[in-house]
C-alpha cells in the first residue's frame, strides 16, 4: 500500500480498533497489521500522540505472559474523532471512486 495513504487512515483504523474492544500495544500492532503493513516503530507513536489528545485513556491489567500490559481504552473524545474521521474517510472514498469512474468512461470513447 502507498505510504501516503497509510498514513491518511492509520489514525482511524487505530481509533476503530480500539472502538471495538480496548487493547494493548502489541495487540493493536497484530490487529493494524492485518489492514495495513505496519510496525511498532509505527505505533507506538501514534498511540502517545492519541493518548495525549485525550482520545484514549490507559489502565495497566496484569498479565500471564509477563509483566503488566497497558490497554488503551477510547474515550468520548475519541469517539467523537473516529466519527469525524469515518465519515471523512467515506466523502473522500465515494469522491475518488465516482472520479476515477469518470475516468474509465472518459477513456474507453
Amino acid at each position: 500500500m502507498n505510504t501516503q495513504f497509510k498514513k491518511g487512515v492509520l489514525e482511524m483504523i487505530v481509533l476503530l480498533s480500539v472502538h471495538k474492544k480496548d487493547m494493548y500495544g502489541y495487540e493493536l500492532v497484530i490487529e493494524v497489521s492485518k489492514i495495513v503493513d505496519v510496525n511498532e516503530g509505527t505505533i507506538y507513536p501514534l498511540l502517545k500522540r492519541l493518548t495525549n489528545e485525550r482520545y484514549f485513556e490507559t489502565y495497566l491489567e496484569e498479565s500471564t505472559e509477563g509483566p503488566p500490559r497497558k490497554y488503551y481504552k477510547l474515550t468520548l473524545l475519541g469517539e467523537k474523532r473516529m466519527e469525524e474521521l469515518t465519515k471523512s474517510w467515506s466523502s473522500f472514498q465515494e469522491a475518488v471512486n465516482v472520479f476515477i469512474k469518470e475516468c474509465e468512461k472518459h477513456e474507453s470513447r
